[in-house]
């Protein structure tokens, strides 16, 4: 994944700036436009992901959500937690970050949120800082996935867990045509009409199609360190939610 930026070849050290790119452009209708090419589903996997990851609603208790500007995964932790979690929201993109933080202070939660700048692949925090990490749609967007998935074990304590949310493969062919086709043709096109510019948006879809299978990602989460790792298909496999601990 480290030079292919979708279906494109790039060269060494040019995805993140391309991928910085096309967060620039989409952050102010990210949310929209998610709903838009999940017909709403993906609210419905980010509960799931947070009702598996269960924060506890007493003591405090610290989670990493990577790749999280918006706040989607750290507003639902938050608030699962009856607001006892202490929630740190890192993104490389400082224009989803803003998204991030002006929903938290609109939500009246930002006291339990903390919005960082920060490389998924050089985390700025010590070594078992964390109870938690979760990071949902990002993965991909990562040139370095397996140095990231290290970067996660070195950061959890022990006992922590590893919850990653990312598109996957779809499991059932007649669903698989169906997904393909709204993938390829509609999306773009839907980007192109609600935001102005369909190309982030092709980039997004040929990214899922390059990413591994959960098979072989839960294969790169085992050999980052972490045991105990299952996975768990939403949708036919549209979605699938990733599990690990550090042991």
């Amino acid at each position: 994944m480290k030079t292919s930026f979708g279906f494109a070849d790039v060269g060494e050290g040019e995805k993140q700036g391309r991928v910085n790119d096309v967060f620039h452009k989409v952050a102010q209708r990210y949310d929209v436009m998610n709903d838009l090419m999940s017909a709403g589903m993906h609210r419905v996997w980010k509960d799931a992901m947070v009702t598996s990851l269960n924060p506890p609603k007493r003591g405090r208790w610290r989670s990493l959500d990577v790749a999280g500007g918006t706040g989607d995964i750290a507003f639902r932790i938050v608030e699962a937690s009856r607001r006892n979690a202490d929630v740190t929201v890192l993104d490389i993109n400082g224009s989803m970050l803003e998204v991030g933080r002006d929903r938290a202070v609109k939500r009246g939660i930002a006291d339990n949120l903390t919005f960082v700048e920060a490389n998924a692949e050089d985390l700025p925090f010590e070594d078992n800082s964390f109870d938690a990490y979760t990071i949902a749609f990002g993965i991909r967007n990562v040139p370095d996935i397996p140095k990231a998935l290290g970067e996660a074990w070195r950061v959890l304590k022990r006992g922590g867990r590893f919850l990653c949310l990312e598109f996957s493969e779809v499991d059932a062919p007649l669903l698989e045509t169906i997904y393909e086709k709204w993938s390829f043709n509609a999306i773009p096109r839907i980007g192109q009409m609600v935001t102005g510019d369909g190309e982030p948006y092709r980039y997004l879809v040929e990214s899922i199609a390059k990413f591994p299978n959960q098979e072989n990602f839960a294969q790169m989460i085992r050999n980052a360190g972490f045991g105990r790792v299952t996975y768990t298909n939403y949708t036919g496999g549209i979605a699938a939610l990733h599990s690990g601990w550090k042991l």
